[in-house]
């Protein structure tokens, strides 16, 4: 699992938890880092990681209380429709503080997902990897199924209905779903349009190698 903090996301998405409340060292997540920076200011609100990705990464701040840590949990338990806080644990009593006076950083839920979709986001492994081109990874951003025509590389010994990768042409990692294809038929229809993939596979190809209603993005 990494760390405790990623542990406690899984385990309240594999609950159905309405709410994760992660303890640290300080009381939230800060703009810098308060013991350095005094203008430093506590971000009471996230509605948007890409923001705070913008503000806070690489800072030295970031790294007190295993900050790094709680915003990858944060991430992961709010993509599963679970609003999550970092509060401070040095507090007397820090649970019923929190509850009372609501002093941390509150990290808005995502609209609740499917439960498929859910689960996908808490799978810790993956049973192989597909890499696709530059026209693939814009297509998944916008919101599209992976077609064959996309992959370049197919990677791991997996079955129809595992959870792959989904990975850029450098390594990134951008998706993960549920497979449609064995992994010899995976790669034997890679770069190849829906017309020709009939006379590969014997039989009729399906919609997409993984459908974006049992995909979530990393």
């Amino acid at each position: 699992f990494g760390d405790n903090d990623r542990l406690a996301a899984r385990v309240a998405l594999a609950c159905g938890a309405d709410a994760l409340l992660l303890l640290s060292e300080i009381d939230g997540l800060y703009t810098a880092d308060p013991a350095r920076d005094p203008a430093a200011t506590r971000i009471e609100t996230v509605t948007d990681f890409a923001a705070i990705d913008a503000d806070t990464r690489g800072r030295s701040g970031l790294g007190t209380g295993g900050m790094e840590a709680k915003l990858v949990a944060a991430r992961i338990a709010t993509k599963g429709g679970i609003a999550t806080a970092i509060a401070s644990g040095r507090a007397t009593a820090p649970l019923a503080r929190f509850v009372h006076t609501g002093h941390g950083t509150i990290f808005a839920p995502a609209p609740v997902a499917r439960s498929r979709k859910a689960w996908l986001i808490g799978r810790t492994r993956t049973a192989g990897r597909l890499t696709v081109d530059a026209g693939a990874a814009a297509a998944l951003d916008g919101g599209a199924s992976l077609l064959a025509a996309g992959i370049v590389r197919v990677e791991g010994s997996f079955t129809r209905g595992d959870v792959v990768e989904i990975a850029a042409a450098d390594g990134t990692p951008l998706a993960r779903g549920l497979t449609a294809y064995d992994a010899p038929e995976a790669a034997a229809i890679a770069g190849t349009r829906t017309e020709a993939q009939a006379a590969i596979l014997g039989y009729a190809p399906r919609a997409a190698v993984i459908h974006r209603d049992h995909m979530v993005r990393a």
